[in-house]
C-alpha cells in the first residue's frame, strides 16, 4: 500500500464507475488508470472491480477500499484547507522601519490595515539607522538613496521622496523672498545637525550658502516644520508633509536634485508572507493615491 496514486485511481474508478471518467478527473490517460488498477489488484491479491460493458462495479473488496480512500481523501482536503487558511490569515506582528520624514505616508497605511485586520500587531520605527533585516530587526525597511545591496534581501523600487524649500508668510514679510539662487546666502535656513549629511537637498543647500546662514539645526522633520512655520528660517520639507500647512510658501520651484529614490526592502525568507505582501501592496496604492509616486 505504498503507492497512493494507485489507491487514488481505484477510488475514482469506484466512485465514477468508468475508466474514462476517472481518467478525466485525474487528468491522465485511460491506459494509466487501467495500469494502476491492475497493479493494485495484483499487489492486494484480490479483485476490486467487476468489469462489464457499462464500466466497472466495485466488488466487496473494492467497497472496503472505497471507504478507506474516501476518508483519506477527505482528510487531505481538510488538511489543505487548514494550511491555506493559516497561510492567508493576516495576524501577528508587522515591524516596519523608515526615515522619520516618511511617517506621513506610512502611518495612514498601517492604521488602515490594522483597522481591517484587528489581529495584526504593528511596530513602526522611524529612524535614520539601517535596521538589519537578516537579524529580524524589521520585516520591511523603506530606504532612501542608492539601491540597497545587502545579500538575501528583496529590493523593490518604490517611489520618489520629493522635497521642497518652504518659508512662512512671517519670514517672507521680515526677510523677503529669494528671487534666485544668488539671493540664498543672505537668508536664514534650517539645516542638518550633521554637517556631513548625505541627503541630496542638504548637500545642495550647503554647497550654495555659507555655514553662518544655517541658523537653526535639527535632525527631525517635526522640528524642522515647527521652525519653518514659526518663521525662524526657511527649510526643506517633504512635499507630503508641507501640504498639511497650506499657509507655507514654496520659495523656489522643486528640483529633481533635491529628491531621493525610495526602496522597499524585505528579507527573502519573509518576503512572501501574507502580512508583508499585504502591507507592500497597500503602501504602493496609498503612495499613488496621494500623488507621491
Amino acid at each position: 500500500m505504498e503507492n497512493w496514486d494507485e489507491i487514488r485511481t481505484a477510488y475514482q474508478v469506484a466512485r465514477i464507475g468508468t475508466v474514462s471518467g476517472a481518467a478525466d478527473v485525474l487528468g491522465v490517460h485511460h491506459a494509466t488508470v487501467i495500469r494502476h488498477v491492475d497493479a493494485l489488484e495484483g499487489r492486494l491479491g484480490a479483485k476490486l472491480f467487476q468489469r462489464h460493458a457499462r464500466g466497472y462495479t466495485a466488488t466487496e473488496a473494492g467497497q472496503e477500499l472505497l471507504k478507506v480512500a474516501q476518508t483519506t481523501e477527505d482528510q487531505f482536503a481538510h488538511l489543505a484547507a487548514r494550511i491555506t487558511g493559516a497561510a492567508t490569515e493576516i495576524s501577528g506582528e508587522l515591524v516596519v522601519t523608515s526615515l522619520p520624514g516618511l511617517s506621513e505616508l506610512v502611518t495612514p497605511t498601517l492604521t488602515r490595515l490594522q483597522r481591517d485586520y484587528p489581529e495584526l500587531r504593528v511596530r513602526y520605527v522611524s529612524d535614520a539607522r539601517l535596521f538589519r533585516l537578516e537579524y529580524g530587526e524589521a520585516h520591511v525597511a523603506i530606504r532612501a538613496g542608492g539601491k540597497p545591496q545587502e545579500p538575501d534581501n528583496v529590493v523593490q523600487s518604490f517611489c520618489t521622496h520629493k522635497r521642497g524649500l518652504y518659508a512662512s508668510p512671517d519670514y517672507i514679510a521680515r526677510h523677503g523672498r529669494p528671487e534666485s539662487e544668488e539671493d540664498l546666502p543672505r537668508h536664514r535656513f534650517v539645516g542638518p545637525v550633521d554637517p556631513e549629511s548625505r541627503a541630496p537637498f542638504n548637500r545642495w543647500l550647503m554647497a550654495r550658502v555659507p555655514d553662518q546662514a544655517i541658523t537653526f539645526r535639527a535632525n527631525e522633520d517635526r522640528v524642522v516644520v515647527e521652525a519653518v512655520t514659526g518663521g525662524a528660517a526657511m527649510g526643506f520639507l517633504p512635499v507630503l508633509l508641507a501640504r498639511r500647512h497650506p499657509d507655507l510658501i514654496e520659495v523656489l520651484p522643486q528640483r529633481q536634485e533635491w529628491d531621493s529614490p525610495l526602496w522597499l526592502v524585505t528579507h527573502v525568507d519573509l518576503h512572501r508572507t501574507p502580512r508583508i505582501q499585504l502591507f507592500l501592496k497597500a503602501l504602493k496604492e496609498d503612495a499613488q493615491g496621494c500623488g507621491m509616486c
